[in-house]
Parts: structure tokens; sequence; C-alpha cells
């Protein structure tokens, strides 16, 4: 089936205002760059500016600027079946790797593969295997949270690498065989990559997500996100690559994602999607495309995105989203953050009462509590009442506001470690 696609309710993307803006969310360069984030060292809500994330998401993509390409459909780029096929050749398949990265740096920071699964029947097996772990969740009364709607809008499978592995490992190896995966997954994270996987069902009636972007910074509230520095804005998209399995034919009605092509390349996106107007401007020129079962996109994590809105009557939505992330993303030596918060948490409290700086607290935590909530078990410790679960420090430091003794500190502290650890089965 040809792809058509769906643009935004409000004015085309990519019209009235012209201009380009090169670089990329990688190399962090910005090339023509106007306005009060140029060369800033940190990103500020306040400083985004619309203009110039339009003129970024105005450019083009030119088909000829990718030979491997089989077509451009509304700015994304399309391949064909047969790129698995020449990327059998090891020299034509570092070329189309090539042509991959610059896909997802310098161009609309989305390509979709047609047929990505060519044996509709695999991705069946999979899909069947994914209804029963969903049936067993439900069974036992638990339901699934949500980064970005609300619990039990639709129906989750956290953690379905691991589950599939172990509730069928048949179907896990000839699904995660396929070479589409690892071609993307190689060209732009390198060897040794990490797979990550949660199957979301969006039912009849769901409604959409808001315009974000994903991990890492993308799963942070906005003053959060605004304390880190502005190359770590810039470097976060190269240690993630997300991707979606279509798992059923998805027609618009069903609401398959919507994306805005080249919105990656704006600088200070991982704060601007929390402003209204950013917001407004992308429900007006997103673009949508159908997808058939078997078909696979991939994006940049910066790109601004959201599921659609579901309107059919009887399709449900079934993504498998993939989250591969870099081998890289690895501190040197394992530590046993737990027991030192344990140990230093008498301290930190008779600190407090002796009148210590609480910037002296804050640094001792900073250098010993686990800072970032991920990884994570989402099934036990889930993004509820916000878009990630409470970390490490932020317990410690909740812990120490509220005056709570070492006993109760400690269970606490445990009963997060427990929440934490991977249990599947």
């Amino acid at each position: 089936m040809a792809i058509t696609a769906q643009t935004g309710t409000g004015a085309p993307s990519g019209s009235a205002v012209t201009g380009t803006q090169s670089g990329s969310a990688v190399s962090g360069t910005q090339s023509g760059t106007a306005g009060p984030n140029a060369g800033a060292q940190w990103f500020h809500a306040e400083d985004c500016c619309l203009e110039d994330f339009i003129r970024t998401v105005s450019t083009e993509t030119r088909r000829e600027d990718y030979p491997f390409a089989s077509a451009v459909e509304r700015k994304v780029l399309i391949y064909g079946a047969d790129v698995q096929q020449r990327a059998e050749d090891p020299a034509v398949r570092r070329d189309i790797q090539a042509e991959l990265v610059r896909a997802l740096t310098d161009g609309p920071g989305i390509v979709v593969f047609k047929g990505a699964f060519a044996d509709s029947a695999v991705v069946d097996r999979a899909t069947a295997a994914f209804n029963r772990l969903i049936e067993a969740q439900k069974a036992a009364g638990t339901a699934a949270g949500d980064h970005f709607a609300p619990p039990g809008a639709n129906d989750r499978v956290w953690g379905a690498l691991d589950k599939l592995a172990l509730a069928d490992p048949e179907v896990f190896t000839e699904y995660y065989a396929n070479d589409i995966l690892a071609l993307v997954s190689e060209a732009w994270l390198g060897p040794n990559y990490q797979v990550t996987s949660q199957v979301n069902v969006v039912n009849p009636g769901g409604a959409a997500q808001t315009a974000h972007r994903d991990y890492h910074l993308g799963f942070m509230g906005l003053e959060e996100a605004q304390t880190y520095p502005a190359h770590i804005h810039l470097l976060s998209p190269a240690l993630t690559l997300q991707g979606a399995v279509a798992h059923c034919d998805m027609p618009v009605e069903s609401g398959p994602t919507l994306y805005l092509p080249h919105s990656h390349r704006y600088p200070p996106g991982y704060v601007a999607f929390h402003r209204p107007e950013f917001t407004e401007y992308f429900e007006q020129n997103y673009v949508q495309l159908p997808l058939e079962k078997g078909d696979a996109a991939f994006f940049n994590p910066a790109l601004f995105h959201g599921a659609g809105h579901n309107r059919s009557a009887d399709i449900r939505r079934m993504a498998n989203l993939l989250q591969v992330s870099s081998a890289f993303g690895r501190a040197m030596e394992t530590v046993d953050r737990t027991a030192m918060s344990k140990a230093l948490y008498p301290v930190l409290q008779q600190q407090r009462t002796a009148g210590a700086p609480e910037r002296s607290v804050h640094n001792v935590v900073a250098a010993s509590a686990e800072g970032y909530a991920f990884p994570t078990n989402l099934d036990r410790d889930q993004p509820i009442g916000g878009i990630a679960p409470e970390s490490q420090a932020q317990l410690v430091l909740r812990a120490l506001a509220s005056g709570m003794d070492l006993a109760a500190f400690e269970a606490e502290l445990d009963a997060q470690q427990q929440r934490r650890r991977t249990q599947v089965g």
C-alpha cells in the first residue's frame, strides 16, 4: 500500500516561512542561528523563539540526497523492503548506514522501513505473546502507568524485551533476528547497543499524546531539564534511538504517531516542547503516516512527536516501542549507593541540625546517591504523578527535609530498591 500522509489541522508543514538552519542535535553545530539561544551554555524556556523553530522545520527533505530511499512522503524518508537485501553486501551496508545517520542528524530525523518484517507471521506470533502478557497483567489486577497518558488509558507491557524472551524464547529469537533493527541500531549507536522494549496498545477512543521529545531529557520536567547545560542537550540524542514496529495495520484514523520532521535540529527543543506556542504549532503542522503490519519507524529522540488519537471503532493499535541505548551509558565502576546512603544519612541529619548549608548537603547526596530514576522496573516503579519515578537522591533529600528517622528511611530506601529490581515471569 502506498503511504498517504496527514498533516496537522493548520497550515501545511513547511509553508509560509522560508529559510534553513543547518547543523544537528548530535554535533551541536548550528550554522546561521540567531536569537537569544545562540551560543548559550544553558537553555531557558523563555528564550525559545518560535520563529527560529519554524525556520528549522521548514527545511525540505530532498529525495536526491538519499539514494537508498525509495520515496519522501511529507518530508519523511521511506525505505523499501529491498534495503535489507542490499545491506547483505558489507560495503553497501556501510553506505546505507551512513545515509541513515545523515537522515537522523541533518535530515528529517525520521525514517520508515516498509515491510521491515517481510514475514508478517513473525509479527503475529509476537503479537499473540504480547496479548498473553497483557491478559496476565489484567488477571493480576495490575494497570500499567504511562509517561504521557493517564494510567489505564492504554494497555502497556513494560519490560517487554525480557518478558518475551522468558515467555516465548522461540518467538523472541525469530523476532529480534530481524536485520533492519540491527542495521539502524548499529548505524546510530555503533556495536554493543542495548535494546529495551515496551509494548503499547492504544484502544479505540484513546486520546493523543502531547507533543514531546524522548529519553533522556524528554522524560524530565521543564525545571529539571533547564539545569542541564546546553552541550548535554545536544549530546543526549546521540545516546538513544527510538523506534516502533507496527503490529497491526495503522490507518490514520487509528492514530499512528504524529511527527514534526526536522524538529530535532532545534537546539533548545527539550525545553521548548513544554511551551504552549510550540505545542500549538505542532498540533497544526504535524505529519501522520499510516503504517502496515510489519513496518518500522525509527527516529531521533529529539524529534517532536506524540501518539495520535485513535478515532477508529475497532482497531487496537499495537506497537512494539523500541528504545535502543548506547553501550557507553555506564559508569566505570559498580557502586553500592544504597549502602552508602544508609551510612551517610545519620551524618547528614546531624549536619543539617547543626546548620550546615543546604548546598553542602545536596553536594554530598549528589556524590553518593543515585540521582537518575532510570533504568528501573516500570511495572512496579511507575511514573505515576510525574514523567519519571522518584530517584534515590530525591528520596534521600525528601527524608532529610521531613525529618524521617533512620529506620523509616532505610525501610523506604529498601522498598524503592525492591521496586527497581528486574522481576519477570
